[in-house]
């Protein structure tokens, strides 16, 4: 699987941002996919998740009520809508997906452990 991620940029504190992940390759529907952000050199954090079937949708308590993940099975493309955004979401943001295998519980893909394959990052940068 191939992920390319687009959307970052620089915005002020209470904007929305919209992150595109396009995917691409033979068994997408079978992934898991996952965003997680990253500060410098800390370790990523989850950020959401969902299946393509879009179920399996949760949310990093950070993010709850200020973000959404979605998918449009047509494009193969993942989304994560970012509402409200504060200095403390600046971030590289990632798209990665993960195998989806039936006998992990889904928290098992909450961490970046679970997952394979990974876009290339996205800075998103929120001024106050």
């Amino acid at each position: 699987v191939q992920l390319q991620a687009s959307g970052g940029g620089v915005v002020q504190a209470g904007s929305l941002v919209k992150l595109s992940c396009a995917a691409s390759g033979r068994t997408v529907g079978s992934y898991v996919m996952g965003w997680f952000r990253q500060v410098a050199e800390k370790e990523r954090d989850f950020v959401a998740r969902i299946k393509w079937s879009g179920t399996a949708i949760n949310y990093a308590d950070s993010v709850k009520g200020r973000f959404t993940i979605s998918r449009d099975n047509v494009k193969n493309t993942v989304y994560l809508e970012m509402n409200t955004l504060q200095p403390e979401d600046t971030a590289v943001y990632y798209c990665a997906a993960a195998t989806d295998r039936t006998y992990y519980t889904e928290s098992y893909y909450d961490d970046h452990t679970a997952y394979t394959y990974w876009g290339q990052g996205t800075q998103v940068t929120v001024s106050s």
